[in-house]
């Protein structure tokens, strides 16, 4: 099937045609001519498999059908999880909104900056609005924000937004938003949460399952290096010299590790940056601009990034530190191999981890052998049976929270900007342990 047999307009074809997209992913194949309709649809499928396309496209072109008005109402509301995803979402609505015979305008809404800009952004109204819910019901109280009249709910990576605890926001957010309305959920995995949200919408919705199959499938190329824990930082820096990545992702289990790992990679000669949490919003979209444009090397990560982002071009993804479960490793590799570019993920397992990675593996039915690179072959063995590794619940076994860790902590606490890892690196203070 092509997209002109989808039902969109010559504009947003025009669009479509400009970001060199030949023929639609299935989801979006299922999901967009149901939207144009006006019925409500629960999405599931795989990320990287269009989803954002699958409800930005025939969103923009029911607004298109919109008379025109000024302040502008807010006919429709995008939930997402994190700050990223919202400024990614928002910046993908603009680019298709280029096309189109009248302006559509698009605001992205989110914590970690200053709230005064976004309320002046948002004093002419705006026809979509793409935020965190936190931040939302901060400029609902400020009455910065009419939702009296949102015509399209759509919630993207639901199921993220009920892990992170936005279940009492985002029922504060239903209150306030007519009932009357068409709703859009789209989701990688479908946890009871959603199913018990699902059931006070009226009505019954279009249920989309788009489970993977070898033609969806991402092309991700899956290794598994077996590595002693105090080799790994060597061996990560053999293996982009050895392959010449340009951008890498690498993701650990805590916050502490982002910076002492990017922070050794920076005394190695390798431009990396420190990407978690606890970083003012600055130097996060600091650290995403500058691997998109290959002028960092390596974007050292909590599972803040394994969700929703794309950054077009990623070479690799390494787990340098395993992921708690099947659910994150899958989000994880799924930042490479996108839009049908070839990816490779590998995981660095250690003797004690190595339980964890089977369990993994078990759940997500396949198996993946096990390599040895030269001049960095294990000697750990492996723990008996019965005994839990580090990875498998987060954290780093004996690691003690250092006086600049603590310092950071505190800073952030007083709502002080956390200094990012390249600018330490370029100030010369640096980590100056092994």
């Amino acid at each position: 099937m092509e997209f002109h047999a989808l039902g969109l307009s010559a504009e947003l074809l025009r669009a479509v045609e400009a970001r060199g997209y030949a023929a639609p992913t299935t989801i979006q194949e299922l999901a967009i001519p149901a939207i144009m309709e006006g019925r409500d649809v629960v999405a599931c499928a795989q990320t990287g498999s269009g989803k954002t396309a699958a409800f930005a496209l025939p969103l923009l072109e029911l607004l298109l059908g919109e008379r025109e008005e000024h302040p502008r109402p807010v006919r429709a509301l995008v939930l997402v999880p994190t700050r990223e995803l919202a400024a990614q979402v928002a910046a993908e609505l603009r680019l298709y909104a280029r096309s189109l015979r009248r302006a559509i305008k698009v605001e992205a809404v989110f914590g970690g900056v200053s709230i005064n800009p976004q309320m002046m952004a948002l004093r002419g109204g705006a026809d979509v609005v793409v935020a965190t819910p936190g931040r939302l019901l901060d400029l609902v109280s400020h009455r910065a924000v009419d939702l009296n009249n949102v015509r399209t709910l759509v919630l993207d990576e639901a199921d993220r937004l009920l892990d992170l605890g936005f279940t009492d926001e985002l029922h504060a957010i239903l209150e306030r938003i007519p009932a009357r309305r068409q709703n859009l959920l789209f989701s990688a995995t479908f946890p009871a949460k959603i199913e018990a949200l699902i059931r006070t919408w009226p009505g019954t919705p279009l249920r989309l399952d788009v489970p993977s199959t070898e033609a969806n499938e991402p092309v991700i190329e899956q290794r598994a290096i077996v590595v002693d824990a105090g080799e790994r930082t060597s061996l990560l820096c053999h293996l982009v010299a050895t392959y010449a990545w340009p951008r890498v992702l690498v993701f650990v289990a805590t916050r502490y590790a982002t910076e002492h790992v990017a922070e050794k990679l920076c005394r190695r000669g390798i431009k990396a940056e420190a990407l978690h949490g606890d970083l003012s919003q600055t130097a996060r979209t600091f650290a995403l601009a500058e691997l998109k444009a290959s002028r960092l090397q390596v974007l050292v990560a909590t599972d803040v990034a394994a969700r929703g982002l794309h950054i077009e071009g990623l070479s690799a993804v390494v787990n340098y530190e395993l992921p708690r479960s099947a659910d994150d490793y899958v989000h994880r590799i799924g930042r490479t191999g996108r839009a049908g570019h070839h990816g490779v993920a590998i995981s660095f397992i250690r003797a004690e981890t190595e339980a964890h990675f089977r369990l993994i593996e078990k759940r997500y039915g396949r198996w993946i052998l096990r390599e040895h690179v030269p001049g960095f072959e294990p000697t750990e063995t492996e723990l008996p049976q019965g005994r839990v590794a580090s990875d498998s619940n987060g954290g780093i076994k004996g690691r003690r929270t250092s006086k600049k860790d603590r310092l950071r902590a505190e800073a952030a606490a007083r709502g002080e900007p956390v200094r990012s890892t390249v600018e330490e690196c370029r100030l010369g203070k640096g980590d100056t342990g092994p």
